[in-house]
């Protein structure tokens, strides 16, 4: 099986920032539900403004 480029790789709009994210391999079995391009997106913890929420990075 050969290995396929980044460019030829699925992708979707994040459903919270909005930014364009590609599949993964970890999402294999899930992509079809995967609406969001990380934790920090799917959690919602941007603070209004941008500002930081003071978190640990």
């Amino acid at each position: 099986m050969r290995m396929r480029k980044k460019h030829d790789l699925p992708q979707k709009t994040c459903q919270h920032c909005g930014l364009p994210f590609t599949w993964r391999k970890k999402w294999e079995k899930v992509w079809d539900e995967v609406k969001y391009c990380s934790d920090r997106c799917r959690s919602g913890r941007k603070a209004p403004g941008g500002a930081p929420t003071g978190g640990a990075a």
